[in-house]
Formats: C-alpha cells, structure tokens, sequence
C-alpha cells in the first residue's frame, strides 16, 4: 500500500536527487548570483538558496516518502545499482527501507528548519556563501550515508561530514571553538581510520561490500574470529560518532562551541550515523560477533547513561556556573547511551526501541538547541546562574512563551509519557529485560534496573533546568544588579504578554518567540507531540526491516 501511487523509475530519480541536490546546490552557492536573483544584497542571495535547496530537498523526500510502499517496509525500495569501480567491486548502490527512510526524513526536515532559521538569524562569522555551501554538504553526506547500501561508499559518506562540521565550529562557533573543532576532528578522524580496516576486512573475507548481500548472508561466510575483529574495529568508529562513554568527551566542548544550527545538526542528525552503523551493519553482518560484545556494549551505555546525568546535575546545580548548551550536550550522551542498549539486546523490541529513541533525540533535542542559541541571543550568556539568579523572575515573567517551550522540551526530554521521549526509553527497557538468545539474563536486567535509574536521574536535571531557567531563584530583589533590572538594547520591542508577564522594575521583558523562530521550531514540537501519541506510525516502518535484519535477510 502506498499513499500515492509513483513508478519505481520516479522513486529512483528522486533518492538519486535527494542524495545529490545537496551537493550540487553547495557548489551553486559559491558561484554569483544570476542576475534579477541578487535580492537586496548577495548575502540575502545565497542565504534564500540555502532554504530553497533544502526545502526542494524536503519535498522530494516527503514524496518519496509517499511513494514508499508501506505494506513492505523490509523491502529496498527505490534502488539504485550501478557499478562503479569494477576492480573493487564497488557500485553506486541505493535504497531505502523502514530503517533508513525516517532518518532521511528527519535529516531533511532539520537541515531545512536550520537554513531557514539562518536566514534570519546567520551566525557570526566569515562569508555567508561558505556557510551555506558547508551546510549543504553536510546535508548531502549525512543523507547519502543512510540512503548508500555498498561499505565503501557508506564509509566515503560517514567521512564527508566531518570537514563541513568541523568549518562550522571553527569560523563560525564561540568561545574555545578551535580547540573544539580540533577534538571533535581527532577524534572522529581515528575513529574512522579503525573503522576503515574493519570494513576492508569484511569485504575482503567475504568477497563483497554489498550490504544487502552481507546481511542476507548473516556472517555465515565470515568465521567468528573474522566477526569479532570486524566488530571491534567497525565498533569503535561508530561509536566515536555516536559518542559512546568514554569515547564521547569532544560532543560537549563542540556542542559548546558550535553555532546554534551546528548543534542543532551535530546533535540532530550526525549522532545518529554512529548508531545507524550498528543496526545496518554489524547486527546483521557479524552477529556472532556483536553477540561476543553486546554485553561490553550494554555496560558501556548504562554507564553513559547515568555519567550524562550526573554530569548534568553537577552543571544544573547553583553556584557552578553550568553552561546550558553544555547541560544538553551531556543529557545527549544519555539519551544516546539508550539507544546503544537497545542494539546490545539484539532483539527486534530493543532494536526498535533504539531507533524510535534515535528519532525523538532528532526531535527534541534539536528543539532544545534552538531554544538554547535563542536564550544565549537574549541574554548575552548560557551561563545558568547568571540565568537563574540575575534576572528576577526569568523566562516565565519575561518572555512567557519561549518559557513553555523550554518547559516542553525539557519534560518531552525527560521522557514523559504522551511524548515521542517516552516509547524508546521504555522499548530499550523492555528489551534488556529478555534479551537475544546466548545473551546473560541477569546482566542485562542489572543493567536494565541503572537504565531505569538513570531515567530518574534525567527527570531530575531537566526539572531543575526548568525551575532555575523558567522560574529563576528566589533572591531578594536588592541582589539584581542596575544592568540586570533594565533591558538588553538587543532584545527588540517589548512584546505585550498576558497577565502576569507585564513589565516591572525588576523584571524586564525580553523579545519572546518571533515569527522566524515560530516557523523553525513548531514542527519539531508538533512532531515530539505526534510521535508521542501515535508511536505506531514509526514502529510499523521499523519492526518489519528489524525483524528481517535480525533474521538473517528473512523476513
């Protein structure tokens, strides 16, 4: 069944355009501006293009998804198979299943939402064409690695994003972004190199790099040790990228650093490569081998998930200066700590739960960027003291709107149930409880129980960050400083608030949600409040790839 009927030539086409538009439109944004195009000025120019690219990309994904052919999620649809380089048998091989098609989704629809939010807010930094190109190349590679079904070419995609995100931190992040921009570009870059051997090996011993072929296969032409050093190696890279505890130390100083759409796209979008790796290739690829690791795999994310949140409660507490964009970069090793739970179980309902849980991060943690970067634009600082405690009655009194959706997201993030946070904690939960055969039993539900503790910990820290944030401390109002208890020249027109949110001498309004702002992040909440409610519509493209990976190609 499909919403809309489209040939299978039409939905080649439009995986093709998805995966390549991007590029092409980076190179147009470098060139001039064709005449009657220019706008006002060429920054204008180039900073529409960016929004037109991405949103022609958008549509050709949402009609792609369309097309998609619902009642056999499990099966590639809109493939591709060209050979490319006949000695190393590598080919330009493409397609989308009920794993890969939400992730392309999810990429097009932030990397729209980032260009549009530029064009009214760009970041400070050099040219605006070079922002833009980066950007686009950055969307084309993260889209092609969840689209591209050949090894090689999945591993020449996973690597081209890193030079655009690593541009986007250094010339256009804040402080401590060189630094930055260098350890996340270490990092990633050894991680990938390990990476790259784990690959040519298994290609090399089963004789294709063919993803679909190898997970048909399901490790019955490579032997266990050949899977185990395949695992380890691939591992490592993917789980650099995801980031893993203790592999994860460069996300909080990029994210720090990274300008609000870097964070918005690091966190968003190329977490989830790392974590699509383990799912699309070494689950079915090397399962005795991922069955030799799961268990290093789930201790390493149940203790990810409780370090993120201590870090975070050690950052949310009063008197330690925490940086909020900080705070969410470390609630990110977290939350992705749960998804790597949910593969080590190696069952479709722990599977299933770690892509549903890949998904909402996109979603609400992406939200949480935007909302920090307008923060920070407001304020001047992320700095949470200063946030609670200089200014009297916060963002409630303040600017109340962008106080909910603060409080939304942060509750949404917590997991509450109703919301897309909630089905893939729980999932990976459920998971760990039973999990794949020849797995230890009482070592996962031990770390089910830190999984669950860990969800406590999380609600914890996200609740402090409202009250301190929303609510402010309760301070005396002789601690406000002259500087605190007049408004910012930056902050615009004082918009008129309901009741409650009136201006006063020590509580002075800030500019609340603009129109621009509006536009780029009500579909993220729409979509966190969707997902929450109907958890079926995702899980229904999922289980069926799932159980057709996990078995062996058989669906």
């Amino acid at each position: 069944m499909t919403v809309i009927d489209i040939s299978a030539s039409v939905m080649q086409f439009l995986l093709a355009f998805v995966v390549v538009a991007p590029l092409l439109g980076a190179v147009a944004a470098l060139l001039p501006a064709p005449p009657g195009l220019k706008g006002k000025n060429p920054d204008q120019a180039v900073l529409r293009h960016g929004v037109t690219v991405t949103g022609a990309v958008l549509i050709a994904t949402i009609v792609l998804a369309v097309g998609f052919d619902l009642d056999h999620p499990a099966t590639m649809q809109a493939t591709t198979d060209i050979s490319w380089i006949p000695a190393l048998d590598v080919r330009i091989h493409l397609g989308i299943d009920g794993i890969s098609l939400p992730l392309l989704l999810l990429t097009a629809l932030l990397t729209f939402l980032c260009a549009l939010y530029s064009y009214f807010k760009l970041p400070a930094g050099p040219s605006p064409k070079a922002f833009v190109a980066l950007v686009l190349v950055l969307e084309s590679g993260t889209l092609a690695t969840f689209a591209v079904l050949d090894l090689l070419l999945f591993f020449l995609a996973f690597e081209m994003v890193l030079i655009p995100m690593y541009f986007l931190i250094a010339r256009w992040g804040g402080g401590q972004r060189q630094s930055a921009a260098w350890k996340f570009i270490l990092y990633t870059l050894l991680g990938s190199v390990v990476m790259l051997l784990g690959i040519l090996l298994i290609g090399l011993k089963s004789g294709t790099f063919d993803m679909v072929a190898l997970a048909t296969d399901n490790g019955r032409g490579l032997t266990t040790s050949v899977q185990v050093i395949a695992v380890l190696a691939i591992g490592i890279g993917l789980a650099v990228k995801t980031p893993m505890w203790p592999l994860h130390s460069w996300l909080p100083d990029a994210h720090t650093a990274a300008p609000t759409v870097g964070s918005v796209l690091l966190a968003g979008v190329l977490l989830k490569m790392g974590t699509y790796g383990f799912v699309r290739i070494l689950l079915p690829v090397a399962p005795d081998g991922m069955r030799t690791f799961a268990p290093y795999l789930a201790a390493f994310a149940v203790v990810g998930i409780v370090y993120g949140s201590l870090a975070c409660l050690a950052l949310a507490r009063t008197g330690a200066k925490g940086d909020l964009k900080r705070l969410i970069a470390y609630s990110s090793v977290g939350h992705m700590g749960f998804v790597l739970l949910g593969i080590a179980t190696m069952t479709p309902t722990g599977v299933n739960g770690a892509l549903f849980a890949n998904i909402a991060h996109g979603l609400i943690t992406g939200l949480l960027f935007f909302l920090v970067g307008a923060i920070k634009d407001r304020y001047g600082t992320a700095d949470l003291d200063t946030l609670a405690g200089a200014t009297g009655a916060a963002l409630y009194g303040r600017a109340p709107r962008l106080g909910a959706l603060l409080a939304f997201a942060a509750i949404a993030s917590l997991g509450l149930p109703g919301l897309a946070g909630f089905w893939g904690e729980m999932l990976t939960l459920f998971g760990a409880y039973s999990p794949a055969e020849g797995l230890s039993r009482p070592a996962f539900r031990t770390f089910m129980a830190i999984g669950a503790f860990g969800t406590l910990l999380t609600a914890a820290y996200m609740l402090i960050v409202v009250r301190r944030v929303c609510m402010g401390e309760h301070t005396p109002h002789s601690r406000l400083s002259p500087d605190d208890r007049a408004p910012r020249a930056a902050d615009g027109p004082e918009p008129s608030g309901a009741a409650g949110a009136r201006p006063t001498a020590t509580t002075p309004q800030l500019a609340d949600i603009q129109t621009y702002e509006a536009a780029a992040w009500t579909p993220l909440a729409a979509l966190t409040v969707l997902a929450g409610l109907w958890p079926a519509v995702l899980l229904g493209l999922t289980d069926p790839a799932v159980q057709k990976l996990l078995a062996g190609g058989k669906s």
